[in-house]
């Protein structure tokens, strides 16, 4: 046995292990933004996709013998997702019903108990187009949400709400037509086509 075989030993690290940690930090680590983005707008509170973020990284990372390396942002998705899902079984099972309508951003309150203005942790949005968007449905809001509010792709989009790509596709494109319509109904022009 070498020296340096003796040195991993005693640290408890194989070549194997660094090089799974290594493909760790190339693949997954890449995908933080992404992960810290839609966990906002899952939890509406940076301290809360904080975490979920993190419990999301445990999860992949005891799971990353068995990803296929393909589609990492996909697969992190889902985790995120299934992991948001369950801390919302746990805390209350009938938000299951409507988990992505409090996602549009500043739906809630118009500050934070910790003082820190909902406006500087999501994206300003016109009232007008907040009430448009607000007045989808939660399957709508979800697919704007994904895809134009946090840039996802539609296979992502798909990939987080279990759907086809095509339901995404056919969502987005019903949900940005009434949204246009909301909106050339208020007057204003030039609403993207």
């Amino acid at each position: 046995m070498s020296a340096d075989d003796r040195a991993q030993r005693s640290e408890g690290t194989t070549a194997t292990d660094r090089d799974v940690e290594q493909r760790f930090r190339e693949q997954v680590l890449s995908e933080l933004p992404v992960l810290l983005r839609v966990g906002r707008r899952l939890t509406l509170d940076a301290g809360d996709a904080e975490d979920l973020v993190q419990d999301t990284l445990v999860r992949a990372y005891r799971a990353f013998d068995r990803f296929d390396g393909r589609y990492p942002r996909a697969w992190l998705l889902t985790i995120l997702r299934n992991t948001h899902r369950n801390a919302l079984r746990k805390r209350r099972p009938d938000l299951m019903d409507d988990e992505v309508a409090h996602r549009i951003p500043d739906q809630g309150a118009a500050g934070r108990a910790d003082g820190v203005p909902d406006a500087a942790l999501h994206d300003e949005l016109d009232p007008i187009v907040r009430t448009s968007l607000g007045s989808l449905s939660a399957r709508h809001r979800a697919v704007i949400a994904l895809v134009d509010l946090d840039g996802l792709t539609y296979k992502e989009a798909a990939h987080m709400l279990d759907v086809p790509v095509g339901t995404v596709m056919s969502r987005l494109h019903r949900a940005r037509a009434k949204v246009r319509a909301q909106l050339e109904a208020e007057g204003i022009t030039g609403a993207p086509r």
